[in-house]
């Protein structure tokens, strides 16, 4: 009798142990399956070049394309490049931005914190550094998020520093493919004097990676033609 006492215990030890083998099992599997790295990339035409408000492309049309790698704990790094008109008359320099950021969800917050060094391939006197930081959360169905951009005094930006505050959101339009987006911006400083810079436009999902938008840009107190209201129209194509 003790015996088969004994057998029956082990037996009930068994079953109840089994399935928690099995979910740790699961477990182990769904995180080996998961890569540790995340690449992506993006190629896009654009009408203008638009940065902050500001056409950085004479008006001109602009092509670009990006390179990410983010990693699973929240790191990530990514090089954009487009063309971009530095007093030549003519949209044909290269602009290269290398970034480097830590984003991080808690609770229902985004944290993202990072830099960027902007970089342009014939004229390396303008380069210059620039640090980050936005919050992000849902609000309903839109998706909003408050960030700065804050760049250190540099030779390359006149001996000054330049900040950069915006508020940017995005929320789709029913159960179809169209969303609505809009930011606005002020910045002072180095590239603006309480410069402000809004967009307005509308997003569609067209399937297979590509995306069409139109949207119009506009500035105030932005000093220059350059920020001249607008509208640009897109098309990229993600992977």
């Amino acid at each position: 009798m003790k015996t088969i006492t004994i057998r029956c215990a082990a037996m009930l030890a068994a079953t109840l142990t089994l399935p928690g083998l099995a979910q740790a099992d699961e477990a182990e599997a769904e995180a080996e399956a998961t890569p540790a790295f995340d690449i992506s990339g993006e190629v896009g035409l654009l009408t203008d070049y638009r940065f902050r408000g500001l056409s950085l492309s004479d008006k001109s049309p602009e092509a670009t394309a990006s390179l990410s790698i983010e990693h699973q704990s929240g790191l990530y790094g990514s090089a954009w490049a487009s063309n971009v008109e530095l007093g030549s008359g003519k949209a044909d320099d290269l602009e290269v931005d290398w970034t480097v950021g830590f984003s991080k969800d808690v609770g229902r917050v985004n944290l993202d914190v990072g830099g960027t060094y902007y970089t342009y391939l014939d004229s390396k006197d303008l380069n210059y550094f620039e640090l980050y930081g936005a919050v992000g959360t849902a609000v309903g169905q839109a998706e909003v998020k408050v960030g700065v951009a804050y760049a250190p005094v540099q030779d390359s930006i006149g001996g000054e520093d330049n900040t950069y505050i915006y508020v940017a959101g995005e929320v789709p339009l029913g159960d179809g493919p169209v969303s609505l987006h809009g930011t606005f911006g002020i910045e002072d400083g180095a590239f603006g004097d309480s410069k402000k810079d809004w967009a307005l436009g509308l997003s569609v999902d067209l399937g297979s990676g590509l995306t069409g938008s139109v949207d119009y840009v506009d500035t105030a107190h932005a000093l220059t033609t350059a920020g001249d209201p607008t509208v640009v129209a897109s098309l990229k194509f993600g992977f």
